[in-house]
C-alpha cells in the first residue's frame, strides 16, 4: 500500500472550507472565494505545447486542464469515474460499442477575442485538426477507429466523416470497431477541448500551426493575451502567466478556481534552489519532485508542507532494440539482470520516491494484480530477490549472447542522453556505471530538460542507446491500454514525437494489443496483464520503480494535488 501524508481528499475538504477574505497588514489582498491572489509555481522546464491538441507532457497537461475544458475529467482525488466537464452528462454508448453520443453543456464560452458560447462543432473541429500534421496530435491511436480517421497525419485540416453534430448541443462519434471503452477514456485528454474553427483555421493552415501562440481558453484561466489573441503571457523557456478567463461562468463548472493569477516560472532549472525557495517562501509551489537532499529535509522538518501520492505510472530505462548488440534478446536480459535498480532509486531520493518495479503495469491500474502484483511475473532476470542486480546471471546471459567472457568486447561507444538537472545527472551516472560493468562504453551527454524528449529521446534518428535519466510514463487515463500501447506497440514508432522509446516491434505483442483494445471488464484486465508479461519477457528496458510523487508548497498555500496528472491542480489550489 502506498501512503500519502496528507491525503488529497483531506486537502480538498480543507480547501472547500476556506472562505476568509480581506487584507493583511501589508495591504495585500487575502484569498476568498472570488479573490485569491497570485500563486507562483517554480518549474525546471517549459511546457511542450499550450495547444490542447498537441500537448502531451505533464506540465502541458497541467496548464491545459486549468485553461481548457475537455469533454470529461476527474476530480482531484478520484480516478474511479470520469465526470462531465464540457459534456453535460456521461456518454451514451451503443450496445455494439461503435457509437458514442455526448451532449454539450450550455453556458461555456471562449475567452477573448472569440467571446462566444461553445457548440458541438467546436469539439468536432478539435478532432479534425488533431489528425493534421500541422497540429501534430500525439496520441492518435486512441482515436484511430473513428470512421474517416486517416492512417497517417494529413496535410492541412480535413473533416472526419465519423464525427457528426446533429444539433448545436450534440456530438456523435462513429467507430469502425467496438473500441468504445478506450475511446471514451481518452475523452478526458486535452485534445477533446473545443477549438473555434473561424478563429483557429488561419493558424492551423500553417505548418506547424501557430495556434499554440494564439490559443483561447474555455477553463477558469487563460494565458494572458492581447486584443488579437496573441499569448503575450507566454515567454518560451522563461514564464507563463495565467489570468482569469473573464468569460468563465462559475455556475457551469465544478472547480472553485480561487486564485486570481498563476505565474509559472519555467526556468527554475536548479531544483535544489527552487525547492528551498518554496519551503522558505510564500505563495509558491514546486512543479515536480524535489531533489534527494530536499526530500530528506522535507521528511524530517517540513511534512506539513508536503503531500505524497502514487503517480499511477512507472519509471523505465528504455533499451534501444534496433542498435546492435542490443538487438539480441540475451544482451538486453543481461542488462536488466545486472542492473542495480536500488542505486538508481537512491539517486532519485531513495524509497520515498516509490517501490522498485518488477513489471510495467503499476499499482492502482487495472491488470496490476493479474500481471503479478508487487512480485511481478517471476522472470529470473528481473527478480525481487536481487534489487541490486545479479552479476553472475548477467554474465550468463552475455555468454548466451556470444561473449565468452561474460562482458561485451566491442569498441563502439553508445550515446546516452540525459537531462542537465542535478537529480537527472545523478541517475544518468548510475546508468552509465551499470552499462560499463558489462563492458559497454558509454558517451554521456547532458541536454536541457525541456529538450530531452522533444529533441532527443523521442527522435529515433538520434540512435540513442537510452534516455539516461529514465522515462517516467504516466497514465493518459486509468486503464492498462494507455500504460502499455504507446510505449511498446510497434505501430507507435514514429520519426518524431515517438513514444515507443525502445522501438520494440514484436509481432506477437502487437497482435495481442490489437485484440485487447476491444475487450471489457475482467477479460480486458487479463489480456493486458498477459501483454505486460510478454513485454517484460522481451526486456525492452529496465523497470526501475513505480513512482510516488512528493509535492511541496509554501506554508501559506492550501495545495491540492491531482492524482490524474500528479501535480498541483491550479483550479483547486488556493492561498490561506
Amino acid at each position: 500500500m502506498l501512503v500519502r501524508f496528507p491525503t488529497a481528499g483531506a486537502l480538498l475538504c480543507v480547501l472547500l472550507l476556506l472562505g476568509a477574505c480581506g487584507k493583511d497588514d501589508a495591504g495585500n489582498q487575502r484569498p476568498s472565494a472570488d479573490h485569491g491572489g497570485t500563486l507562483t509555481m517554480l518549474a525546471a522546464s517549459d511546457v511542450d505545447f499550450l495547444d490542447p491538441g498537441h500537448t502531451y507532457y505533464s506540465l502541458g497537461i497541467q496548464v491545459a486542464l486549468a485553461t481548457q475544458r475537455p469533454l470529461y475529467g476527474f476530480r482531484p482525488d478520484d480516478l474511479s469515474q470520469p465526470v462531465p466537464d464540457l459534456a453535460s452528462a456521461l456518454p451514451v454508448i451503443s450496445a455494439d460499442g461503435r457509437t458514442i453520443t455526448v451532449r454539450i453543456r450550455r453556458g461555456v464560452r471562449f475567452s477573448p477575442p472569440v467571446n462566444r458560447e461553445v457548440v458541438a462543432h467546436d469539439v468536432a473541429y478539435a478532432f479534425d485538426r488533431f489528425f493534421s500534421v500541422n497540429v501534430g496530435g500525439q496520441y492518435p491511436g486512441y482515436f484511430a477507429d473513428l470512421i474517416g480517421a486517416p492512417a497517417k497525419p494529413t496535410k492541412g485540416v480535413h473533416a472526419i466523416s465519423g464525427i457528426t453534430t446533429p444539433d448545436a448541443r450534440t456530438i456523435v462519434f462513429h467507430l469502425r470497431k467496438p473500441s468504445a471503452a478506450a475511446f471514451v477514456g481518452a475523452l478526458t485528454l486535452p485534445a477533446s477541448a473545443p477549438v473555434p474553427e473561424e478563429y483557429a483555421k488561419a493558424f492551423d493552415a500553417e505548418n506547424p500551426s501557430t495556434y499554440n501562440t494564439h490559443v483561447v481558453a474555455t477553463g477558469p484561466y487563460m494565458v494572458r493575451n492581447d486584443r488579437d489573441g496573441a499569448t503575450v503571457g507566454y515567454q518560451a523557456g522563461r514564464r507563463i502567466e495565467l489570468v482569469r478567463n473573464p468569460n468563465w461562468d462559475r455556475a457551469t463548472d465544478r472547480r472553485p478556481a480561487r486564485l486570481n493569477r498563476v505565474i509559472i516560472q519555467t526556468n527554475a532549472s536548479d531544483s535544489n534552489v527552487a525547492a528551498r525557495q518554496v519551503l522558505a517562501g510564500t505563495h509558491k509551489v514546486l512543479d515536480g519532485i524535489p531533489p534527494p537532499p530536499v526530500l530528506e529535509d522535507v521528511a524530517e522538518h517540513h511534512r506539513d508542507q508536503a503531500v505524497q501520492l502514487p503517480m499511477g505510472g512507472y519509471r523505465v530505462l528504455p533499451i534501444n532494440t534496433t542498435i546492435k548488440p542490443f538487438t539480441n534478446l540475451n544482451v538486453r536480459k543481461a542488462v536488466v539482470a545486472g542492473f542495480d535498480r536500488q542505486a538508481a532509486r537512491q539517486a532519485r531520493g531513495g524509497p520515498i520516491t516509490g517501490p522498485l518495479a518488477t513489471h510495467f503495469l503499476p499499482p492502482g491500474i487495472p491488470g496490476f494484480e493479474e500481471a503479478g502484483g508487487l512480485a511481478g511475473p517471476g522472470y529470473d532476470f528481473l527478480s525481487v530477490a536481487h534489487p541490486r542486480g545479479d552479476a553472475a546471471l548477467a554474465a550468463t546471459y552475455m555468454r548466451r549472447a556470444g561473449y565468452p567472457s561474460g562482458r561485451y568486447t566491442g569498441k563502439e561507444k553508445f550515446l546516452v542522453v540525459a537531462g542537465n538537472s542535478p537529480s537527472e545527472k545523478l541517475v544518468a551516472q548510475v546508468v552509465q556505471s551499470q552499462f560499463e560493468k558489462l563492458g559497454f562504453r558509454i558517451r554521456l551527454r547532458y541536454v536541457p530538460s525541456d529538450a530531452l524528449f522533444t529533441d532527443w529521446c523521442a527522435v529515433p534518428s538520434r540512435k540513442l542507446l537510452t534516455c539516461g535519466s529514465g522515462l517516467a510514463w504516466l497514465k493518459d487515463f486509468p486503464d492498462p491500454q494507455p500504460m502499455l500501447q504507446p510505449v511498446f506497440d510497434g505501430h507507435a514508432i514514429a520519426p518524431t514525437s515517438n513514444t515507443n522509446y525502445s522501438q520494440l516491434n514484436d509481432p506477437a505483442i502487437n497482435a495481442a494489443m490489437a485484440k485487447a483494445v476491444y475487450l471489457r471488464g475482467a477479460a480486458r484486465r487479463q489480456a493486458w496483464a498477459q501483454i505486460d508479461r510478454m513485454i517484460v519477457a522481451q526486456a525492452p528496458g529496465v523497470p526501475l520503480q513505480w513512482d510516488v510523487s512528493t509535492l511541496i508548497h509554501s506554508k501559506d498555500v492550501a495545495g491540492v494535488p491531482n492524482v490524474y496528472f500528479d501535480s498541483w491542480d491550479l483550479s483547486y489550489t488556493s492561498l490561506k
